[in-house]
C-alpha cells in the first residue's frame, strides 16, 4: 500500500476522563517508594556527618596519641638520662661555683704563704717538660671514612686527640702525622672541636695518603728538629754499632694484626703507620690488604710473645701508640704491655704477672678497633 493510500493518524487533542488519573495513580506508589529509598540511602551519610561532628577534641587527641609509634627501650633510656641531666643542671651549677670559690681561696692561701717566705708565686699552670724527640714517625691513616658510622668517626677523633696528648707528655716522643685528613673527620675538627688541632705542636695534618706522607716523614726526621737517639734507641745503638748505617736508612711499616711478621724493635728514622679504623672489627684484614696493595711492609706488635689475653689482640689506635712510647722509654715489651693494655682484656704476662682486675681507664671510654 502506498503512502498516498495510507490513512492519516488522528491527533489526540484531549484524553478521556479518568485515564490520566489512573496512570498517575499507578505511577504514584513507584514515585513514593523511590523517594523513600532515596531518603533511606541518604540517611547513613547524614548520620556519619553527625557522628564525626559529635566527636570531642579530647577523643581526637586520644586517638592521635594511640597511633603514635612506641619508643624503643634505648630511646626511653636516652630520654630518661636527658631528663635526669636537665634536672641536675642547677645542682651542677652550684657545685661549679663552690669549686671556683675553693680554688680561689686555696690560691689566695698559697700566695700568702709564698709571700710570707719572700718567694714569688708563679701564676698559671706550669707546662709539662717537653720530652726528648726521637727520629721515629707515627702516621695515622684516616682514609676509612666510608667504612665507619658517624659515632665511630667521633671515636676516631677522640683517639687522635688522646694520641697527641700522650705523645706530648711522653719522656720520649715521636713525630706525629695524620694522612688522608679530610671529609667528615676534618669537618668535625673544624666545627665542633673549633680548629684546636691548628695549635697542636709537632703534628702534621696532610690530605695525601699514607704512602706520600711517609715520604714526607723522612724530611721531618732528617731536619734540624728530627730528633736524636735516646731511651731504647740509644741502648740499641750501643748493642749494635756496626749496623748503624743500615738503621739510619729506616723503613716504612704498616702495623696490622693480620701480618705474619712480628715487630721486635723500633728502628731509628723509621715510619710506623697505624690504621685509623674504628669499626668493632667488622672489616677484618682491611689495613693489611691496603698495605700489601701499596707495597708497604707489614708487622704486628709482639703481643702473643709476651701476653696471654682472654680476648682478641686488636687494639684502639691510642693503645698502639702508647705501647710503642712505653717501649721507647723502658726497652721492654712486657712492661709496656702491662702499663698500657686495658684491664678488660684480662691479660697475663707469660712469666706469671697478672693483668686481670676491674678498673676504669681514660681510654676505656673510647670504643673501637684498630689493627695492630
Amino acid at each position: 500500500m502506498g503512502s498516498e493510500q495510507r490513512p492519516a493518524k488522528i491527533r489526540k487533542t484531549s484524553h478521556a476522563p479518568g485515564v490520566h488519573d489512573a496512570e498517575m495513580a499507578a505511577a504514584q506508589p513507584s514515585t513514593s517508594l523511590s523517594g523513600h529509598e532515596h531518603a533511606t540511602t541518604a540517611q547513613p551519610a547524614e548520620d556519619c556527618i553527625l557522628t564525626e561532628s559529635s566527636i570531642s577534641q579530647d577523643q581526637i587527641a586520644q586517638f592521635t596519641v594511640n597511633v603514635e609509634p612506641k619508643l624503643s627501650k634505648n630511646q626511653i633510656k636516652k630520654q630518661r638520662k636527658l631528663e635526669e641531666w636537665e634536672a641536675g643542671r642547677e645542682d651542677r651549677k652550684i657545685k661549679r661555683k663552690e669549686k671556683i670559690k675553693e680554688k680561689k681561696a686555696r690560691r689566695r692561701q698559697e700566695w700568702a704563704d709564698h709571700h710570707a717566705d719572700g718567694e714569688a708565686l708563679r701564676t698559671g699552670t706550669s707546662k709539662p717538660k717537653a720530652g726528648t724527640q726521637l727520629p721515629i714517625t707515627v702516621i695515622f691513616d684516616c682514609d676509612f671514612e666510608n667504612y665507619m658510622f658517624d659515632h665511630e668517626l667521633k671515636s676516631l677523633g677522640l683517639q687522635l686527640t688522646r694520641c697527641y696528648s700522650d705523645n706530648r707528655r711522653a719522656p720520649y716522643r715521636f713525630h706525629f702525622g695524620v694522612s688522608s685528613f679530610g671529609g667528615k673527620l676534618k669537618e668535625r675538627f673544624d666545627g665542633i672541636l673549633a680548629k684546636q688541632y691548628l695549635n697542636w705542636k709537632g703534628v702534621h695534618f696532610c690530605e695525601e695518603d699514607f704512602v706520600e706522607v711517609s715520604k714526607m716523614a723522612q724530611q721531618w726526621m732528617s731536619g734540624p728538629q728530627g730528633g736524636k737517639l735516646a731511651g731504647a734507641l740509644l741502648q740499641e745503638g750501643k748493642m749494635d754499632e756496626e749496623a748503624s748505617e743500615e738503621r739510619e736508612e729506616g723503613e716504612v711499616v704498616y702495623l696490622s694484626s693480620e701480618s705474619d711478621v712480628t715487630l721486635e724493635r723500633l728502628k731509628p728514622n723509621s715510619t710506623y703507620i697505624i690504621g685509623g679504623l674504628v669499626d668493632k672489627n667488622r672489616h677484618k684484614g682491611l689495613c693489611y690488604k691496603r698495605a700489601v696493595a701499596r707495597g708497604i711492609k707489614t708487622a704486628k706488635l709482639p703481643i702473643s710473645e709476651f701476653m696471654q689475653l682472654k680476648s682478641r689482640q686488636v687494639l684502639v689506635t691510642n693503645h698502639v701508640q702508647d705501647i710503642m712510647l712505653k717501649w721507647a722509654e723502658l726497652d721492654d715489651w712486657g712492661k709496656a704491655f702491662m702499663e698500657v693494655m686495658p684491664k678488660r682484656k684480662g691479660g697475663v704476662l707469660k712469666d706469671g704477672d697478672d693483668l686481670a682486675g676491674d678498673g676504669e681507664e681514660g681510654a676505656e671510654a673510647i670504643a673501637g678497633s684498630s689493627e695492630a
